[in-house]
């Protein structure tokens, strides 16, 4: 069954693959009216976590930020989908990066990075960071059921050098490539909600207490990776741009979770300045209400 639904999508999917921008652009309008006029794709999870978070704006407003959302969200979808047939070059014009300058600093000292970023404006072109380091690129991600579909999602974003590692092998990678003193940066995605009995840190984001993943803070504190954030913009349909803010450079010597907060930190300023952009589609909030309280 699983080969047979990759078999069915997959001509779709190259088909859109390459066609140029402005068809692409036109289709995902096409869909945005399907998701959200039609389906109502997870309409009530969005309309809900923005009445949660952005209380101090009116229903009119989060209903504009709402559907600006779900626009942004088929872009994206489809935008995934070109990445199968996008050249180096367009990919390095429509994602592009302001202050290079401190990943470099970082290298030139010899220093693996770990680099964190949200479910935020675009991360499927973070990709075209490869083009600009010296270091060996790896993204953490969770491996998708379909084997087949998981292939493709691998060797869509290993095109321009990335190497994708699943979560549950990342501590023993990183770990190895320490020990060749091979430079390495991992991107990891970090922001969504862990599983309770996983669940080691609870802090406010967004003004609600909920559960949140430290697994990439552990292993800067490790292994001494220097922390740094990725924050992206949309400047304009299908163009982005990111900056890099170093979190802390000597992890081992911040107290325990001070990154995970800052990183938190940063996510809500980007979500503030453009909402729009967050995955509200995602129940970040879910756990709010069953933070552990103290008998004392």
């Amino acid at each position: 069954m699983q080969l047979l639904v990759y078999l069915l999508a997959y001509p779709m999917l190259w088909l859109i693959s390459r066609l140029p921008f402005s068809i692409v652009y036109a289709l995902s309008s096409l869909v945005y009216h399907v998701v959200y006029y039609g389906i109502g794709y997870r309409k009530k999870v969005v309309r809900e976590n923005l009445a949660l978070v952005l209380k101090e704006k009116s229903s009119e407003e989060r209903l504009r930020i709402e559907k600006k959302f779900f626009r942004h969200m088929c872009d994206m979808f489809l935008e995934m989908i070109k990445t199968m047939g996008i050249s180096e070059k367009a990919l390095q014009q429509r994602f592009v990066f302001t202050n290079l300058e401190v990943l470099h600093a970082l290298e030139e000292k010899d220093k693996s990075i770990m680099l964190l970023f949200p479910h935020y404006a675009s991360w499927e072109w973070v990709i075209a960071l490869d083009a600009h380091i010296k270091s060996k690129g790896y993204a953490i991600y969770q491996p998708v059921q379909n084997r087949y579909f998981d292939k493709l999602i691998r060797d869509i974003r290993e095109k321009f050098g990335t190497t994708l590692i699943s979560t549950k092998v990342t501590k023993e990678i990183v770990a190895q490539n320490r020990l060749k003193e091979q430079l390495s940066m991992y991107g990891i995605l970090s922001d969504q909600s862990p599983m309770i009995s996983r669940t080691k840190y609870w802090a406010p984001f967004m003004g609600i207490t909920v559960p949140v993943h430290v697994g990439a803070e552990m292993l800067c504190k490790g292994l001494d990776l220097p922390a740094v954030y990725l924050k992206v913009e949309k400047l304009q349909r299908g163009h982005y741009q990111g900056t890099f803010k170093v979190l802390s450079e000597t992890p081992k010597a911040v107290p325990d979770f001070e990154i995970t907060d800052a990183f938190l930190r940063e996510i809500e300023a980007a979500i503030q300045e453009a909402p729009e952009y967050y995955f509200w589609t995602h129940k970040r909030w879910k756990h709010r209400n069953k933070f552990p309280q103290s008998d004392g």
